[in-house]
């Protein structure tokens, strides 16, 4: 698959990294692409640094969006006109002392994140994964062949239900469907299953308590 992935910090850059060594054709994107040059040599296979611009314009299978809750706003808006029927894994969580107001307004309302998002991209289908994980185990606890660490994820529909159960898969994670994004507000911040890093069992109690 093509994957954009926009925002390469440490959540971008680790997915987009472990994508390419499972042999996805990765396109790291930042507001500044020059400074991601090193991180795809590292990344190998058939990653690349590109702007944004081109990136959206590259026609990709999948957009990663890692980035600061408080760009989904602009983000949408700019690039209307190419993500439409595109899968969408937001792996962004709404933080009010970092994205403002806009974040708090969010996390008071009756929608969660993921259903913001997927408002704001309407004409993608969207998913929700990586946004309950620290960076760290993500990065280092990779292709794992046993004692996998467990991903939830919700979907719009089958197509990004599959697409992105695959994406968790091919680099070596269990990946655990808790349903329609209707049901993410448990993965957003200081709720039931954020920021636990643990097995499917462990975490498949967490979902049913």
């Amino acid at each position: 698959m093509k994957i954009g992935v926009i925002g390469s910090g440490k959540i971008g850059g680790a997915l987009g990294t472990h994508w390419a060594k499972a042999g996805h054709e990765v396109l790291f994107t930042s507001r500044h692409p020059e400074q991601l040059t090193q991180l795809a040599k590292e990344a190998g296979g058939k990653a690349k640094a590109v702007s944004l611009d081109e990136a959206w314009e590259a026609n990709a299978d999948v957009y990663l969006l890692a980035v600061p809750f408080k760009a989904i706003d602009k983000l949408a808006e700019l690039y209307a006109g190419e993500y439409g029927n595109k899968v969408i894994i937001d792996a962004t969580n709404p933080y009010p002392e970092r994205d403002g107001e806009m974040a708090q307004e969010v996390r008071d309302s009756n929608r969660n994140a993921s259903e913001y998002t997927a408002m704001k991209f309407g004409t993608a289908k969207t998913a929700k994964a990586f946004n309950t994980i620290y960076s760290d185990h993500l990065r280092d606890r990779a292709f794992q062949t046993t004692d996998k660490l467990a991903i939830p994820f919700a979907a719009q529909d089958e197509d990004s239900k599959n697409i992105t159960q695959q994406l968790i898969e091919d680099i070596g994670f269990d990946a655990v469907y808790i349903g329609g994004l209707e049901k993410t507000n448990l993965m957003d911040p200081e709720q039931k299953i954020y920021g636990k890093s643990t097995n499917r069992k462990h975490l498949e109690e967490l979902i049913t308590k």
